[in-house]
């Protein structure tokens, strides 16, 4: 059994991401963790929106089965307004909670700037001192965040590591159904048909049905 952490920037990237892979680690008994960096201002997004978002957010963990959730309240969107030491101590405080092995962060690469402070802030946590430290890191990708940047001028999502999800592509969809707040209809890529689109060439990459896809930051074998 292993301990997982997912660093999700906004509610919904822990699904749109890496959703089938967290299902796969529960199936087998891992424990899964999920931690949400931000949340909106209700100055910005209004305080109907906010409640809205916590509570889909909050519905899904439950339907997910997670065995943690953490909530950072760091500003949405405003991420680079704080001092690095900020967001790293928020985020430490839960690493040192769950001592993860395994860990899921956003790619560097993604357009949304708290998608590059979350990388950067995981991997300040993640240094490969003492016996705490994760022995795996990868970074998923995020429909219109990865996919919508300037690759290769900005660094680009090269996979090495594809991940079998077709027992686990329905739940994981139904959970990015849950999050209506965010969802667009097609041919947006925030749509399930993307969504599904995608995990179909990552699957079929491999040859399987169904797939995600992930960039190996760092493995430590002992």
């Amino acid at each position: 059994m292993s301990t997982v952490l997912i660093v999700a920037p906004h509610p919904d990237d822990e699904v749109l991401g890496p959703g089938g892979t967290l299902l796969r680690h529960l199936a087998v008994g891992d424990d899964v963790h999920v931690v949400i960096c931000t949340r909106g201002e209700e100055s910005r997004f209004g305080a109907k929106q906010v409640a809205r978002v916590q509570a889909e957010a909050r519905k899904v963990h439950d339907f997910l089965g997670l065995t943690g959730s953490h909530f950072l309240d760091l500003p949405a969107a405003r991420l680079d307004d704080l001092p690095g030491a900020d967001i790293n101590v928020a985020l430490a405080k839960v690493f040192e909670d769950v001592v993860p092995n395994t860990v899921y962060v956003p790619h560097p690469g993604d357009v949304h700037r708290d998608h590059q402070l979350a990388f950067q802030a995981v991997m300040v946590c993640c240094r490969p001192v003492g016996a705490r430290r994760p022995s795996r890191i990868l970074a998923y990708e995020t429909v219109s965040e990865t996919d919508w940047y300037a690759p290769p001028l900005t660094p680009p999502f090269t996979p090495n590591v594809f991940v079998d999800i077709t027992p686990y592509i329905v739940k994981k969809l139904e959970a990015c159904e849950m999050y209506e707040s965010q969802m667009r209809p097609a041919p947006h890529q925030r749509s399930i048909e993307a969504l599904r689109a995608l995990s179909v060439t990552r699957g079929h990459a491999m040859g399987f049905v169904h797939g995600e896809a992930f960039m190996l930051v760092r493995e430590i074998e002992v």
